[in-house]
Parts: structure tokens; sequence; C-alpha cells
């Protein structure tokens, strides 16, 4: 990793570049690990150009000798292409095969969205196939205590046997809302829209999705815009891009087109025609690359965007057509009954001057003024939101002060801006009816409490359910549905959820790893891993432009495992009655046709792609685009080959902003919200309301983008320090485990004899008197972990960060008991109004080893 310029400091202490390979200010020695380490990019940023990934595999073969290593005899090469289905991001693979044996996976040079780019998780996603200790192969059933990991193979008869048995059990008794599933798989994705049609069919509420960053850009778009659809980010047209946080080097949205768009933007840097400013507590990858570091305080990012908007707005600085014309609650105003409010504007200019937020976020006020200014100078100017990789929520008022900055610059929905965008034309699934037993269990209270009045947006909250299970005397689950996630080890505080889990009778993982909770289940029916099966993307995170991503399968199944969509269809067969009627389909690719056939009839778009020209460069382009395609079934053949259909099209024309809000304009003053605490005084006060819905502020301020305190805990009675967590390119930190070959492209600062490090300010560690190397326990109100020190000057003072996706306790030999996992100490609090949990500020404490 580099370090930031010479001018960077913390305190009184410099960071000094140097020019050789580092590691975190210390020499690095090139032996065999660092070597690795230095070609698949996680030392030195090579990951931003293209990787000379055929003597990477030359090298890893060379360097390894593990048995399972697959060493394919001679036989005929062949290339499939594919979509990867790791993370959001939905890069287009090409997986190189000897006769039958895939023994490489690259990027494709003919998709769209990442052009040749893949990132190291995805170069390593062969492990994650071939891995038989890592895998689930067969239907098993647990013989052993819950947790301990010991299954018995069972058939597949058996298997879903057992699990329609209890569901009919359930149906029989009248309790159909006793049946509760987590689903991982993506949003708005066929898997998705099946398993919580079925969870409806059956006369369950209890449908819950593991929360990310792409829940909090939906709410915040909804609030503000009345959108509902992708949010997205023009960012290879930008001349100016302001990162609140959001790890553009650490795999943020998908690291195939992020680490493409830095390229261009780097390109154009050297000329003076681009800037990136990255704003966030530590000097990640993202923020010793950028043109300039802002280091704020975690969870004062939302203030700093209001500082900003308050130099726009003070110097004349902003859209005025934009706001006069498209906007509403930005001045001052007096509602039809007579009441008179405050506006954006006058709220900002009272309360977030650069002295007032230098005070929050711990800059200068000339640091906020000159950014500010260069903001507004730039002609295209983008400011991006979410933290880390997105695989964590965000904070939903610290999303709408970003979503505000980029309103005043008038840049939304124009080429280098912000994109509000309609979802793709799919068809959506055909309705169905409930039966009596469906209705009256839907009509059941969620456990998780989402889209009450204490959280009226919110359409799932796991954290909650966790809780609400673990604090009952007797579950109100009785059959747990896990899919394609693995909350157990991924969630904050999951140790709350590995609690709520032996709290429920029966718990049914279709996972195809051995992970945290597949070891706490009762059935396991495996899936097929996204390199055996076809399934789809529904737009990918962020892309600028309509896309749809279908997957295929590159091998043929090498387990006895069945695609989750399957299992969905037939359990609904078995069951009978209106569940059976609910899915009519007789196979998952059926479901798949039925959806696009909204694309097909949409009457646009492309499934053919030659890379000639990247899609960015000619998305301003006009018209129309003829679709290549004569008849249903050349569109549905071509979709399957080529795994995509695409628009090259801006999603809306340039000043057409087609805004959804109650007043039909962007809303600085949320109507909705006004309209959610309106209804819940109907039943209690407005400061019950309000403190029941964890918002600090109050009048008007309610409604608008401003900065809570409460995100910004910095310590607690006996705990002085504050853990972040943070994210790294090579380290997977979601469901999906990581592949073994990436362990070696760690530093021994980071992972070293099975123990992780916490990274901490020199300045911290000296007042703790603590040396590198050194073993301590960091401890929070919810638990505690060993870990080793080592000394980074880009830590801030005050602040402990560790990396996610260490601290495995299932999996194989090479991921099990490999370093410790922050969330099993992080202790969340709720973020207001969303209840999303908040997972950036847990209270800390260093207890020496």
């Amino acid at each position: 990793m580099t370090v930031p310029n010479a001018t960077k400091r913390w305190g009184t202490k410099k960071i000094t570049p140097v020019l050789s390979a580092t590691s975190k200010g210390k020499s690095m020695e090139l032996n065999r690990r660092n070597f690795i380490k230095l070609l698949v990019g996680g030392a030195v940023g090579i990951q931003v150009t293209p990787l000379p990934w055929k003597f990477t595999d030359d090298v890893a073969i060379w360097t390894q000798n593990w048995p399972w290593v697959p060493v394919p005899p001679v036989g005929a090469f062949e290339t499939v292409t594919s979509v990867c289905r790791l993370c959001p991001g939905g890069c287009g693979i090409a997986v190189r095969k000897v006769d039958d044996r895939a023994v490489k996976i690259e990027g494709r040079t003919d998709y769209p969205v990442n052009p040749g780019g893949i990132c190291p998780v995805g170069m390593g996603g062969l492990q994650l196939l071939y891995d038989e200790d890592m895998r689930f192969t067969r239907p098993m059933k647990r013989v052993g205590p819950r947790g301990a990991g010991q299954f018995k193979d069972i058939s597949w008869e058996e298997a879903i046997g057992m699990l329609t048995s209890r569901l009919s059990k359930l149906r029989s008794q009248g309790r159909p809302e006793a049946l509760a599933a987590v689903d991982g798989f993506m949003r708005g994705s066929t898997m998705s829209l099946l398993i919580e049609r079925f969870l409806k069919a059956f006369g369950s509420p209890n449908y819950l999705r593991i929360p990310d960053a792409e829940e909090t850009y939906w709410m915040a778009n909804m609030l503000m815009t009345g959108r509902e659809g992708p949010l997205a980010a023009d960012i290879e047209n930008a001349d100016f891009v302001l990162s609140f946080g959001c790890g553009l080097l650490e795999g943020w949205q998908g690291a195939g087109r992020i680490i493409n768009a830095w390229s261009i933007l780097r390109e154009r840097a050297l000329k003076g025609k681009a800037r990136v400013v990255q704003v966030e507590s530590r000097a990640s990858n993202t923020a010793s690359k950028a043109d300039r570091w802002i280091a704020v305080k975690p969870g004062t990012e939302g203030a700093l965007a209001l500082g900003i908007s308050h130099v726009l707005i003070k110097e004349g600085l902003y859209d005025k057509t934009f706001v006069n014309e498209h906007s509403f609650g930005f001045d001052d105003w007096t509602s039809p009954d007579g009441k008179e409010h405050v506006g954006f504007k006058t709220v900002v200019l009272k309360e977030y001057s650069p002295a007032q937020v230098a005070g929050i976020t711990g800059l200068k006020p000339a640091q906020i003024v000159s950014l500010a200014i260069d903001f507004a100078k730039a002609k295209a100017p983008v400011a991006l939101f979410g933290k880390g990789k997105g695989t964590l929520n965000g904070s939903l008022y610290e999303t709408m002060s970003v979503m505000a900055l980029n309103a005043l610059t008038g840049n939304l929905n124009r080429p280098g801006g912000l994109l509000v965008c309609d979802p793709l034309p799919l068809d959506g699934l055909p309705d169905f009816e409930q039966d009596a037993v469906a209705m009256t269990g839907t009509e059941k209270p969620r456990l998780d409490g989402a889209g009450t009045a204490h959280f009226p947006f919110s359409r799932s909250l796991i954290n909650n359910f966790a809780d609400t299970i673990a604090a009952s005397a007797a579950s109100p689950v009785d059959t747990l549905l896990v899919f394609s996630s693995n909350p157990a080890f991924t969630l904050p505080d999951g140790g709350m959820f590995k609690k709520a889990l032996k709290n429920i009778p029966f718990i049914v993982s279709f996972s195809p790893f051995r992970d945290e909770t597949s070891a706490m289940a009762d059935l396991i029916l495996p899936d097929h891993t996204y390199l055996e099966k076809t399934d789809d993307v529904v737009w990918p995170a962020g892309l600028q432009f309509p896309l749809y991503g279908l997957s295929r399968p590159v091998v043929e199944p090498l387990y006895d495992t069945r695609h989750s969509g399957e299992i969905v269809l037939e359990t609904a067969r078995k069951l009978g009655e209106s569940v059976g009627k609910a899915f009519p389909w007789e196979g998952y690719e059926d479901v798949l046709k039925t959806r696009v056939k909204g694309l097909f009839r949409s009457g646009s778009g492309l499934v053919n792609y030659d890379g000639s020209k990247p899609v960015w460069e000619i998305l301003k382009a006009r018209g129309p685009v003829k679709p290549d395609y004569k008849d249903f079934d050349a569109f549905w053949g071509s979709l399957k080959a080529n795994g995509l259909w695409y628009l090259p099209r801006y999603p809306v024309s340039k000043g057409e902003y087609l805004f959804k809000t109650p007043t039909g304009k962007f809303e600085f003053y949320s109507t909705r919200i006004e309209q959610a605490v309106s209804l819940s005084e109907k039943n209690s006060s407005r400061e019950k309301v309000l403190n029941t819905m964890g918002v600090d502020a109050r009048g008007d301020r309610v409604f608008m983008p401003h900065f809570e305190k409460s995100l910004a805990r910095a310590g607690a009675s006996g705990f002085p320090l504050q853990l972040v967590p943070y994210e790294m390119v090579n380290l997977a930190s979601s469901w999906v485990p990581n592949p073994p070959f990436l362990k070696k492209t760690l530093f021994d600062n980071e992972l070293l004899k099975d123990v992780s490090f916490a990274e901490i300010n020199p300045k911290t560690a000296g007042e703790y008197h603590l040396k590198e190397g050194q073993m301590i326990s960091l401890e929070s109100p919810s638990g505690k972990v060993k870990v080793r020190v080592t000394l980074f000057e880009g830590a801030m003072p005050g602040m402990v960060y560790l990396p996610q996706g260490f601290g495995h306790s299932a999996y194989d030999e090479f991921l099990k008991g490999k370093g410790s996992n922050p969330n099993h100490i992080i202790h969340p609090s709720k973020d207001p109004v969303s209840g999303f949990p908040v997972w950036w500020n847990t209270p800390v404490r260093i207890i020496k080893a």
C-alpha cells in the first residue's frame, strides 16, 4: 500500500512517501508472499491497471504445493463466458477450460460493465468451485449438537420431504407466520422475487434481507426524488469526484467497473481535467491515491456535505435554475394551513458554517471552504456516498445530505452527475390469490418492526429480528430459511444473531458453503455455486446505463447440489393448494423467461456487445436504440449466450427530472417523513414519536438532511476509543468465502500466525504504551477479540481500525481460525428513521495481554 503525500499529517507526525514497495511505512522484503501480493495488486495499487494474469497464474502454480490445487491434464482448450455474481457489480467473466475442467477466470473484454477488469476475489473464484472441504456436496441433516457442524448425508427426496412436512404442519396449525426467510440474493433478482413470493403465498410477513448500502440509497432516493429505481453515478464522465467514504479501490459497487473508471480519471487528472477527493478517517488505498484526502471523524461525513452546501449557498455557487424550478423546501415557506416553515437554505446557513462544521469533523474551516469552491467550479461534479465496499448499510440522513449537495450543483441526470433512474422494464411475476390461512398470517405484525410507525420506510431490519428472537422465552419463529447469506458472520453484533439461531427450532440452509450460519442449521439443501448455474443480475450496482445480466453454467455441477430456485418451486408444488398454484412454472428458467419478456417488449436495447467503443463514451447519443434481435426466440438465445441486455443511453434525457414525490419536485424537505410523523402523532406526542424513531433533531430539521450527533459517538464510560471496521479489495467480507490463494496477498502486519492486526495511530499507541506487534484484547460492550497492534500514521488518533473478512470459525483449514471478526464486537446503535444498524461508532477499550 502506498502512503499519503508528505503534506498529510496526524498531529505532529509526518507521513513520509517511500519510493520502494512498502508496508505502511516499513521496508517490505521481496519474498514469495510479497512477490505474489505485488502481482495481484494488494500492495501498491497495481489493481488500477491491467494485470498480468497469466504470469500471476504461473507464479501461483509455481509457488504452491497444496494437494488440492487443480492441475489439469493435457486436453482441448475452450473459453466459456458468463457473469460473475460474487458481488452486486455484475462483471462479465471468461472462464478458460481444459476439457471439462475450468482452470482460469478473466474479465471479459466484450462486456460493457468491466472492460477486461476483474477483482482478486473474482479471479480466485475457481477455488470456491473446487474446494470440497469448503462446500456441501449433497443434502445433509444435523446429527450432533447445534453449531458443531456434524451432519449426515441424506437423499434429496428425504431432504425436501423433511422441509415440506414441517411447513405443512405450520399451515395446518394456522401458524404460517412462524416461517421466516433471510434472503442474501442481489436486490431485484429473480431469486429474491421468488423467495418473497413463497413467503407471501405461504402466509408469512417475515421476509428479511441482509442490510447493505443499496437499501440506504433506495430509501434516500424514494424520500427525496420519489423514484425507486437505481441510483447511479456517471463517474467516467465526471471531472470532479467527491467520495464520502466510498472504497473506490477497495471494491465499492464492483471492482471491475470502478477500477476501469479510476484509470480513466487518473489519465484525465494528469492533463488537469479531473480530480478525485476522498473523505474518510483512514488513509485507505483510495485516500492515498486520491488527489486530495480529507480526513474527518467517522460518522461526520454528512456534516461535511452540509458545510460544503453552506459555502455554495452563501457564495451563490449553486444551480439557481434547478433549485428554483425543480426543488421544494429550499427557501422558507408557508403550508396551506398557514404554518410557517424554515427551509433547507436557512438551516444550512445558520447551523453548518465552515467554523461549525470544523468543530464537528475535526477539519479546519479553510479546508471546507477550499473544497467547496473547487467542487462548485467543476463542470461535471458528482458526490458519492457509501462507506467501504457498500456491503454494509449507511446512514439515511448522511445519504440525504450528500444527495442534497448533488442537487445544489444541478448535476442530476446530466453527464458526469448523479443519475436517478427508473427500474428496468422487466415484467413482474403474475398476481396470485392467497388462501385464508395465508391472508391471516401475512396480516400479523412483522417481527423486525419494519414498516411500522417506529421505522416507517424500512422494508427489512434483520438486527431487530435477531433481538426479538433472542429476547423471547419461546421463539415466535419455528422454521428459518437462509438463502445466499451468512448472517452469523457478516451482521454487526453477529453474536446476537447466533443467540437467536439457538432459539429457533428448525433452520434450513441453502448455502453451497460450510459457513458459520450453516453450522447452526438442521437441514442443508446446498445450492450450486455461481459457476454452475443460470441466474440474473438486475442492473449492476451504480452502473450509469440500464443493463440486465444473465449468468450461465461454465461447468456441469460437480456434486449432488441443486439450484435454490428449483428447490423453491418443488417445495411449493409439494405443499399444493394455493401455495402450489402461485408457482405455475415447470423450472427456474421459465421464471427468468417470464421476467425478461418485458425487456423484449420494450422495443429497445441490445443483446450483443462488440467492445469497439466503451459504452460510457456513447451515452450522450440521442434517439432510440434499434434492437439487434427479430423475435423473442432470437432475443432469448442471444441473452443466454452473451449474458446481457443493455441500453447504451442515459436513463433519462438531459433536463428531464420526472420527480415522483408528493410535490413533484426534488425535496430538500421530505414531505413523506412529515406525513409519517404526523400519522404517528395521532396515537402519541411528537416528542415520543421522534424519540421512538431515534431522531435527535427537532422542528422542521427532522424532515431535512441534517447531522445526527449520535452517529459520531466517540466513546462511552470505560470505552474511550472508537472501533472502525474497514474493507480490503483482496479480502472477501460478505457471505462469500475468501479464496485461499488470496491469503498469500496479505502482509505480515495484516495477518501473522493466524492473528489479525488492529491499526492504531502511534500517538494513541503511545498513550497506552503499545508497541508494534504487541498482542492485545479489544473489548466493546458486545464482546472481546484478540489482535496484534500495528502502528499506522494513516489511522486517526483515538480510533482503532480492524479489517473485515477475518475470524471465520467455519469453512476449511485455510479460512478457519484466521484472525478476528470485528462484527462480533460491534455494538450497533440504530440509525434514525431507517433503523439500520450503525456499525462505525462502537466504543472500545484496550486490554493488554
